[in-house]
């Protein structure tokens, strides 16, 4: 039998590298005193389909039940554990995930994650927690050359709520900057008629490069003191990682919110030597609402298949094979103690050239059994 579209078996170093993953990330958030959550595989569509959280349930795996209501394969943590969350009393406000997510509309059907969730903490620090915790993470992983990017859902929602366009045009401007389309982001914008904002928004596209940046913008907006006051606060943060040793950090303030829930605070983690994507996150406020609680939230999530694939190669231990038959076979696993720390294997026939470092075979000498390289 063929395997759906999307899936796929693995075996391997891949295998164990993710294990190192999921091992490294459990070990650095009991040391940061997290408590671990975990929420069902299958979840109804409505909890992720609503206009709190907006996905597309065309992204989705889905069916339906025995009364008809549609079910899906988890498509996000975020959203999950909000809702588990907002179903009973709790008083820790750190909580740590792993495991996968399903979506149609990223390569493969499965994405596996790790990830924390920091609820009912001030701002800053669950902001600056969620960047400290991604610097130890790497370091226990001996994964370097991070770049963390900074960016404000804010500041486009600040500049697009002054002009008057319709929800389909808000949403065609936002894909346009999410892709980088400067001249696309001005079209749509002019629709308004307001071309002092259609230019801002325009010149945000290009917005993304160095800290320093903060400084241009800060000028910028002096007379602006709801985008001046999110600057001050990515600024704030950046200076606080920076502080701890995070000393490659970009800003992007065309940054947009790929989720409705996103409210604040967006930043993400690149893989200088690929450009690769290793984490995202941000402040997600509004999103308990759709569970009748006011709160602060913010989370993380990396991606534990690219952080898998970063892993340096351990070098691998010598292997040995001893070929053994019924009469030698206890020898053989006898033998099998004195090569402590390398990896032997007993066979029964010789293995294939190049498949091992060192091959054994027994012989009778004199009543006794004696093994000898071949």
């Amino acid at each position: 039998m063929f395997l759906p579209e999307g899936s796929q078996d693995e075996m391997g170093t891949v295998v164990k590298n993710r294990a190192t993953v999921f091992e490294m990330f459990r070990r650095t958030a009991e040391k940061r005193n997290y408590t671990e959550i975990s929420t069902p595989l299958v979840e109804y569509a409505d909890t992720f389909t609503n206009e709190k959280v907006g996905m597309k349930l065309q992204n989705m795996l889905k069916w339906f039940d025995g009364r008809g209501q549609i079910e899906v394969l988890r498509p996000d943590w975020t959203t999950s554990i909000a809702r588990a969350l907002s179903q009973k009393p709790f008083r820790a406000c750190k909580w740590a995930y792993q495991g996968s997510v399903f979506r149609m509309d990223t390569p493969g059907l499965e994405n596996r994650q790790v990830g924390i969730e920091m609820v009912d903490l001030p701002e800053l620090l669950g902001e600056g927690e969620c960047l400290f915790f991604a610097h130890d993470f790497f370091n226990r992983l001996g994964v370097t050359g991070v770049m963390v990017e900074l960016g404000h859902a804010g500041i486009f929602e600040e500049l697009v709520a002054r002009l008057n366009l319709e929800d389909g045009q808000v949403d065609r401007l936002r894909g346009a900057m999410h892709d980088k389309r400067k001249d696309e982001v001005f079209e749509i914008a002019s629709l308004s008629g307001n071309a002092k904002i259609a230019a801002e928004l325009a010149g945000l596209v290009d917005a993304y490069g160095s800290f320093e940046m903060i400084r241009t913008f800060q000028e910028r907006w002096k007379t602006e003191p709801a985008l001046s006051d999110m600057l001050i606060h990515i600024e704030k943060l950046g200076k606080i990682c920076m502080a701890v040793g995070m000393e490659d950090i970009m800003i992007d303030l065309g940054r947009v919110k790929n989720l409705p829930y996103y409210t604040g605070i967006l930043f993400r983690g690149f893989l200088k030597q690929t450009g690769a994507s290793c984490f995202s996150g941000g402040r997600y406020d509004m999103l308990y609402e759709q569970f009748h609680r006011q709160t602060t939230a913010v989370g993380i999530a990396f991606d534990a298949d690219m952080l898998a694939e970063e892993l340096a190669q351990e070098e691998k231990p010598e292997k040995i094979c001893i070929i053994a038959g019924e009469e030698t076979l206890a020898e053989a696993e006898k033998l099998r103690a004195a090569y402590g720390g390398k990896i032997v294997d007993i066979r029964f026939a010789p293995p294939a050239e190049g498949e091992f470092n060192k091959v054994l075979k027994f012989k009778n000498v004199s009543g006794h059994w004696e093994a000898e390289e071949i």
